[in-house]
């Protein structure tokens, strides 16, 4: 009986193992990535309006979430710092990207070289249909997330995203239409400030404090 269990451990584990191998092999060889996604927000048990868009990537540390709905708003990193337009507040804001306590910014573990085992702790995997549902936890504790959850597709494609807020907040997003390597202008990483809008430059703010 406890020659079973422990066979049956190792074979999940060494399961595990080729399933997170798949998925760095999938990203790590990508200079660029386009995918559609769906972004829903939940805290305290409310959920925020769902939104929408596409989301494309650039190695190194550089994305843009481009929003058709609310359309306009963007979310851009430069690799460096991180821009919010909201165009129904005319309102546009800077931050770090390596001080930011947004959600979206765990997304950037994709524009480095992805390893598994060195950034995370606690994986595990269960079977969801014909698919594979990985948890993991942060090693690092300067992330602004406890958790995440993501849903590893037959082409070691991530087709869900998790991210666990440490006010337990759920930042949740479907992905779909994933493009590999497509052609992106360096200049969609670059954030222009529209005409009129109010600018809020916390990076600024943060450094002058020191």
């Amino acid at each position: 009986m406890c020659l079973a269990v422990v066979g049956t451990c190792a074979f999940a584990q060494a399961d595990l193992n080729a399933t997170l191998k798949r998925v760095e092999t999938h990203y790590n060889r990508s200079k660029t990535l386009k995918v559609s996604f769906q972004e829903s927000y939940t805290q305290g048990g409310r959920t925020r309006k769902p939104e929408s868009g596409e989301l494309y990537l650039r190695k190194p540390g550089k994305m843009r979430w481009d929003y058709s709905n609310p359309t306009g708003k963007l979310f851009i990193s430069d690799g460096k710092y991180l821009y919010l337009y909201t165009p129904s507040q005319n309102r546009a804001e800077k931050m770090k990207l390596k001080e930011t306590d947004d959600l979206r910014a765990p997304l950037a573990f994709l524009l480095g070289k992805l390893d598994f085992s060195r950034d995370f702790s606690g994986l595990q995997m269960k079977a969801v249909g014909t698919d594979l549902q990985v948890t993991a936890q942060p090693k690092s504790e300067k992330l602004p997330y406890q958790q995440v959850d993501f849903v590893v597709g037959p082409e070691a494609q991530i087709k869900k995203l998790n991210v666990l807020g440490h006010d337990n907040s759920i930042l949740a997003f479907n992905f779909e239409n994933e493009v590999v390597n497509p052609v992106l202008d360096e200049k969609m990483f670059h954030f222009v400030l529209p005409p009129g809008t109010a600018f809020v430059d916390t990076a600024e703010a943060k450094d002058s404090d020191k």
